[in-house]
């Protein structure tokens, strides 16, 4: 080959990677249940700051990647999880499958964002609350919801959507929210009574909130930044937090026990509890866990600290699956289809 065709594919090779070349970066698997649209610049982000990264993402919604890695327990596909409800990690810290580290720098987060129990294995990243979506355009005389209780009114029958528990973190974000903060007796009894209204329960957090934001319906029970992003795009909604208070969750890191590609699952986790991921975090969320990089977006409700209530993420881990399989008992028959 020519000494100037082989300079030129040396040189293609330097600027498609800065400062590694291809051959050298490393394919890092990452589970996730980040939303699509955040892919690319995660990506982006991540291999720029440990730029030996190659991120390959496996991506699905909070239940099925969790459902997934359980079933992968005695051979682990994953090199990492990043995006992913702090309460599945939390089950997959219980299994054993979580690697002991904790991260440069998580000493600056705030603390509920931190794993407080030894061995470390996980760290948070941002938190996502359940909202109400509500289209006042739709409403035809009923009031906007100020309570939880005000969505059991005939009124609301057939017109609430929300997102379903087992498919969705943000569906049993809800659930468990409302069996905690309420007692489970009076949880289960007020979610009987919201069924009676409910049209579908939809595959996705952010699902029933675009539902009501086009008018197809009334309320969605969502994911808040979503709420905010769809006011914005001039949506006759309005979002709300219920002055009971709100179910929650947060987003997390670990790195996968017996990875091939620990060190660099290590960088990647050391990234995380940066002060510069936690700005790009707050680009779709409004809560995070570097202190002063939260920065909420136009029309997100007021509010936030105060609606989130005292939450047990233990609590949601441990009983997933009970109160999952009663909620199925109960109410899978307005489950949308699968697509």
């Amino acid at each position: 080959m020519k000494t100037w065709l082989k300079a030129g594919i040396a040189a293609a090779f330097a600027f498609a990677t800065p400062g590694v070349a291809l051959a050298d970066k490393t394919k890092v698997t990452v589970y996730t249940a980040l939303e699509n649209d955040q892919l690319k610049p995660f990506k982006a982000a991540i291999e720029t700051a440990v730029p030996e990264a190659d991120v390959v993402w496996v991506r699905d919604s909070t239940g099925v990647i969790t459902a997934r890695f359980l079933a992968e327990k005695d051979n682990p596909r994953a090199d990492m999880v990043v995006g992913l409800a702090a309460s599945s990690l939390l089950m997959f810290e219980k299994a054993g499958l979580l690697e002991t580290y904790k991260p440069a720098g998580v000493d600056k987060l705030k603390d509920v964002f931190r794993d407080n129990a030894e061995p470390y294995t996980w760290t948070g990243m941002d938190a996502f609350l359940g909202a109400v979506c509500f289209n006042t355009a739709e409403a035809g005389g009923l009031a906007a919801p100020k309570s939880w209780k005000d969505l059991l009114q005939p009124g609301f029958k057939g017109k609430i959507v929300m997102p379903h528990p087992a498919s969705s973190g943000t569906g049993y974000l809800l659930v468990a929210g409302w069996l905690q903060s309420m007692g489970e007796e009076a949880g289960w009894a007020f979610m009987d009574g919201l069924h009676d209204n409910i049209a579908a329960y939809l595959h996705s957090g952010s699902a029933p909130c675009v539902q009501a934001a086009r008018g197809e319906q009334l309320v969605g029970l969502a994911l808040d930044m979503r709420g905010a992003s769809e006011k914005t795009k001039g949506a006759p909604i309005e979002v709300i937090f219920p002055t009971e208070g709100v179910g929650w969750e947060m987003e997390a890191t670990a790195v996968v026990k017996g990875t091939k590609n620990l060190e660099i699952s290590k960088k990647i986790a050391d990234w995380v509890a940066t002060e510069d991921a936690n700005k790009l975090f707050a680009k779709t969320y409004a809560v995070v866990a570097y202190p002063g990089a939260d920065n909420p977006p136009a029309n997100y409700p007021a509010g936030a600290d105060k609606a989130m209530i005292k939450n047990d993420l233990g609590w949601m881990a441990d009983n997933r699956e009970r109160v999952l399989a009663e909620w199925s008992k109960r109410y899978e028959s307005k489950a949308a289809p699968k697509k």
